[in-house]
């Protein structure tokens, strides 16, 4: 039989040279299967196929006589090429069954299948040559050794193949496993570390490597990040350290001419990014990579690359999402984390501090926003400088710096105590004050959410009754708290429900007895018919911004309700209506209550607005502009629950007013011993600035004529009539304007 005319076998005692020209990768073989019941079928192919190489590859021949050696050899060798199997054995069916073996059970789909008989009416159906993916089928007597060995190189070839689009599958496959576990590493360490380990896995090899980064742009010093076998101690070395030659140059090589470099002692792939983190992995292979290998690592290279340049960008989001830029420190969000780790850990004998700088925005706007800066991060410095190391240091407002750390570190008194010094900024001594809500964590602590929403309970009530000290947390304000939020809720599904409503309590001259005004008085019965006082809820609303919508539905409804007594024939001179501070803030306020008057067809005097002395907060001159601009249209304004707030007596005769209300405390506090006082000093003050004064809560007769007699002009009680809804206003107005009931009636 003479050698067939293809390049892609030889046989080694035909070799010119008398040895056999190996490729690189001559090391492995080709395992074939040779399964017969007949020794000399064996035996004949040996001889046949002795020496042969089949692309740069020897091959090595394994023997079954029966069924249940051809099924144990199969199972301990998952990289068989080739079996060669006779159809018929011990049975007629024995050879298709171990085809279906060898596909469903030993699973070798790859493994091309070659079939033989001595018998040609034994022959398999078409059928089953496809079902079993079967390459050939021979009667023995065709196979001469010409065509034995086109056969076996057939095979051999389709085996190749399959192997190769399962090698781009499976490494495609870990390249994009690999990139989801790369963007899930933030530390350059940990990243380094799993692409050696992604490498090897590619390149079916044990991690014996090591990775190489950059230490400065623009230079040439590298240092080792990762390592793994025999350079594991080398880790955060500088790369000059590696004893091998050969591989610290290759790595240099890969660096500096941003290329892989491959040599007998394994491979080394730059997987940085130019104009950035350089990157070289150095990974011992037992073999030259072969061409699909080169073509995985060429993906995998231009692939982790990327993935470099996305960790550093995303580096960078982590550290703007969990770092405050500022005064580089953690943010929110990170301080959140740390407060849930150390619940995670064990809260007992842990404490959480909100620092609040006082005044922050009057000096931001004073000295600037540079300054305010400037302060910020002097602050930040002084609690890292006065607090122990381990103290969590956090900014979590504008203004706030959260602090978490064991309590005997961070107690109020210390916390105060890093206010006590001024801070230097730009040469000029700040004074600081520090305003504190103070946690002591607990063993049930749920969350570093919750425990944050508690700390600034007690940092809020701080700043309203404490300024410039400190409040400690404790269950009743959180139950205060808590009652706030549920009252805002109910509050906010009552507005929407139409459960708030107005009531009307008549205004009287107390000299004449004289209907002169009603005023509007916001009333809220729950689902449940309970009544929720306005003194408790308004607030809510005024803290919450529910009140600016609900104020202007209290002016509409009211001057609606005027318009209708107007439309009657029963209406009073004026429709008395509270304004809030937070309406009076809003510059369209004026605008909107001329939009309502014109809508309810009133004019300017049908209306007086009443404010309290908490407007004291608004700039003056605003103020001035705004209350003058509404009396010019003909709006009167008084000035409610005078005495009881915090205004000056010059703030108060700069104002544009038309009335001053006593307050019912100091009207109550005229039958008592030296009670008149107040009363009396309010009364001779509204008279000596030109105002009428109305008095709020006149019970009695003896009341009414004591208020009289001092000179007060007006007022409003029980004493007069109770507030009334507008079924019942309507039948007092109509009863006192029939003369059928006494004027000072209460019902």
């Amino acid at each position: 039989m003479g050698q067939p005319h293809d390049e892609l076998f030889a046989f080694e005692d035909e070799h010119p040279e008398g040895g056999v020209a190996v490729p690189a990768r001559a090391a492995r073989e080709w395992l074939v299967l040779v399964v017969d019941d007949d020794d000399d079928v064996h035996q004949a192919t040996l001889f046949a196929l002795d020496g042969v190489q089949v692309f740069g590859r020897s091959i090595r021949f394994l023997h079954a006589y029966n069924g249940a050696q051809a099924r144990e050899l199969l199972l301990q060798t998952p990289d068989l090429a080739l079996v060669l199997l006779d159809v018929v054995m011990e049975t007629e069916s024995a050879g298709l069954e171990l085809v279906d073996f060898i596909r469903n059970q030993a699973g070798l789909k790859a493994t091309r299948i070659v079939l033989r008989t001595g018998q040609p009416g034994y022959a398999p159906e078409h059928e089953t040559i496809l079902r079993y993916d079967i390459n050939d089928y021979k009667t023995k007597s065709e196979l001469t050794r010409h065509k034995l060995l086109t056969t076996l190189t057939t095979a051999i070839r389709s085996y190749e193949q399959i192997c190769a689009i399962e090698a781009n599958r499976r490494g495609l496959e870990l390249i994009v496993r690999s990139s989801a576990d790369f963007m899930e590493e933030t530390g350059l360490h940990t990243f380094a570390q799993g692409v050696i380990t992604q490498l090897a896995g590619l390149l079916g090899t044990a991690p014996e490597g090591l990775v190489c980064a950059q230490a400065e742009r623009g230079g040439l010093v590298y240092k080792v990040l990762a390592a793994a076998g025999q350079f594991a101690h080398l880790i955060d070395q500088p790369l000059d350290t590696l004893p091998q030659a050969e591989v610290r140059q290759m790595l240099l090589q890969a660096l500096q001419g941003h290329e892989n470099v491959s040599s007998a002692a394994g491979v080394a792939l730059y997987v940085g990014y130019r104009n950035g983190n350089d990157m070289a992995v150095f990974i011992d292979t037992q073999d030259a990579p072969t061409d699909t290998d080169r073509s995985l690592l060429d993906v995998f290279c231009v692939n982790i690359g990327n993935l470099l340049r996305n960790r550093n960008l995303m580096q960078r989001l982590h550290e703007f999402a969990f770092y405050d830029q500022l005064v580089g420190l953690p943010n929110r969000a990170s301080f959140v984390e740390s407060l849930d780790r150390r619940i995670a850990q064990g809260a007992l004998g842990q404490a959480l501090a909100l620092v609040d700088i006082d005044d922050f925005s009057a000096t931001n706007d004073v000295m600037g926003h540079r300054f305010g800066d400037l302060l910020l991060n002097a602050v930040a410095r002084r609690l890292r400088d006065s607090l122990p190391p381990q103290t969590v240091i956090a900014r979590i407002g504008s203004d706030t710096y959260g602090v978490l750390g064991p309590q005997e570190d961070i107690h109020p008194e210390a916390l105060m105590a890093c206010a006590r010094l001024p801070v230097q900024i730009e040469g000029i001594a700040h004074k600081l004050s520090f305003t504190c809500g103070y946690v002591a964590l607990q063993a049930d602590a749920s969350s570093g959410a919750d425990l944050l929403k508690d700390a600034s309970i007690a940092l809020k009530r701080a700043k309203k009754d404490h300024k410039g000290h400190y409040v400690i947390f404790s269950a009743h304000l959180g139950a205060e708290a808590r009652a706030r939020a549920y009252m805002l809720s109910e509050l906010r599904a009552a507005f929407d429900a139409e459960r708030l409503y107005l009531v009307y309590q008549p205004q009287l001259d107390l000299e004449t007895q004289e209907l002169i005004g009603l005023e509007a008085l916001l009333r809220w019965r729950t689902e449940d018919g309970r009544f929720v006082p306005p003194d408790q809820f308004i607030p809510v609303a005024e803290r919450s911004g529910l009140m600016a919508p609900l104020g202007q539905w209290v002016l509409g409804s009211a001057c609606r309700m005027m318009r209708d007594l107007l439309d009657m024939g029963l209406a009073p001179r004026r429709m008395a209506v509270n304004v809030s501070v937070v309406q009076l803030q809003d510059q369209a306020f004026a605008d909107h209550v001329g939009e309502v008057l014109a809508q309810t067809r009133l004019q300017g005097g049908h209306l007086e607005l009443e404010i309290t002395e908490s407007v004291a907060v608004l700039p003056t001159a605003y103020l001035e502009t705004t209350l003058a601009g509404l009396r010019a249209s003909g709006v009167s304004i008084a000035i409610d629950d005078f005495g009881t707030g915090y205004s000056s007596l010059s703030y108060l005769e700069r104002l544009p007013l038309d009335r001053i209300k006593i307050d019912r405390t100091f009207v109550r506090q005229i039958t008592e011993p030296r009670g008149p006082r107040i009363a009396e000093m309010v009364t001779q003050l509204g008279r000596k600035l030109g105002l009428r004064v109305l008095a709020e809560g006149i019970e009695d007769a003896e009341v009414w004529i004591a208020l009289r007699s001092m000179g007060c002009h007006e007022g409003q009680g029980y004493h007069i009539a109770q507030p009334m809804d507008r079924d019942s206003l309507l039948k007092w107005l109509r009863l006192r304007a029939s003369g059928a009931t006494s004027p000072l009636s209460a019902h």
